[in-house]
Parts: structure tokens; sequence; C-alpha cells
């Protein structure tokens, strides 16, 4: 089983009273279009990381499939997230009979140019290479996100703290890296500035 798990429990401090996750894009919000790509690529469950009592991103997601895993901890950043998201995937793995390898694939909402496809593809890499860990990369190997992590390494997301994301329990272990066209892998939108430079591109989704 593959899961997928959303860390939303940010408090997008840096958009200047602007929620980032609440940012419209193809007439709806971020959040709700990254939920609706993770569902649309059939892995598994797809889990979305909130703050408790966030009201706003949890009705961003209304009427979708995706399972709220609240985490009280969430201002201590996003290590927090993590450790909660890994936590209910190990849930989800142990409760299901699924075949094939283990794993949870962390996807970033605020990443508007990953797609469905590209979830399929870091899937795919993931099956063939045995249940390896897979790392998505800018056209040019720069390392990015989306992550699929197999299902031993998630026990150790434990040892995560602060803001930090889980890049470091990659080291040692058996990665192989998968080139998403473009910049994709990398391009997050956490400030005003960031959104505009985006909205601006060509091709880039309307508001």
């Amino acid at each position: 089983m593959i899961v997928t798990f959303l860390p939303a429990a940010g408090a997008s401090r840096r958009m200047e009273g602007r929620d980032k996750l609440l940012e419209p894009v193809d007439g709806r919000p971020l959040l709700r279009r990254a939920a609706e790509r993770a569902l649309a690529a059939g892995l598994g469950p797809v889990l979305v990381g909130l703050r408790p009592g966030d009201a706003a991103r949890r009705g961003a997601l209304h009427g979708l499939g995706a399972r709220i895993v609240e985490v009280p901890g969430a201002a201590a950043g996003l290590s927090a997230t993590l450790r909660a998201g890994a936590t209910a995937a190990l849930a989800e793995i142990r409760g299901a009979a699924a075949a094939g390898p283990d794993g949870l694939l962390v996807l970033l909402p605020d990443m508007p140019d990953i797609e469905t496809a590209d979830l399929l593809a870091l899937a795919r890499t993931f099956r063939a290479e045995g249940g390896t860990a897979v790392r998505a990369t800018t056209a040019d190997g720069r390392p990015g996100l989306p992550v699929l992590f197999p299902a031993p390494l998630l026990r150790n997301f434990d040892a995560l703290t602060g803001d930090r994301g889980a890049a470091a329990l990659l080291a040692g272990a058996s990665v192989t890296n998968l080139a998403l066209p473009g910049n994709r892998a990398r391009t997050d939108l956490d400030t005003p500035e960031d959104w505009a430079r985006w909205r601006a591109a060509p091709g880039s989704s309307s508001a």
C-alpha cells in the first residue's frame, strides 16, 4: 500500500496575512487541488495533516475522500506534522493486506506544478525498484519533492525535530532519483512574490 500525506498544518507566516493553501488555482483552493490530484492517482489512502480547529482548510477539503490527521503540536514546525503523518500512515499500512511494497508519499500541497502523472510515476518507480525510496528531482537533477519513503523508514520520523523536512532520513538509504519536467520538483509558493512570479509565468494555471 502507498499512503499519500499532505502536510498542511503550517501557518503561512510569510504570506502577509493570506493563507497560501487557500489561494485560488484553477478556480479552487490550492489545498483542495493538491488533494484532488493525490486522490486521482488512486494509490491508496490520502491523508492531510491540519491544525486542530482549522475550519477554513478543513472546509476546502469538504466532500473529498481525504482523511484529516490533526496535528496538535503543529506550532513546533513541519517535523511535528510529518511525525503525525508517519504514525497515521503506519496505522493504515498495518490495517491493510495490500500486495507490493508499502510506503508513504509525502506531497507538499504548496507545490502547484506537481501533477497526478508525477505521483503515478513515483509509485511505478517505487514498485519497480522493490520498495526503495524514490525522490523527485528537477529535469537537471537537483533533489526536490515529492518523496516516497519505504515503510521501514517511517519509524525514523519520530527523530525529526523543528521546522525541517525528512530529507535527512534518506542519508545512508538506497534512493532512486526520478527526474520530473522542468523545475516542478522544487517550485513551491511561500510568499506573495512567489505567487506573483508563478502566476505570471507562461503556462501557469489561472487564479
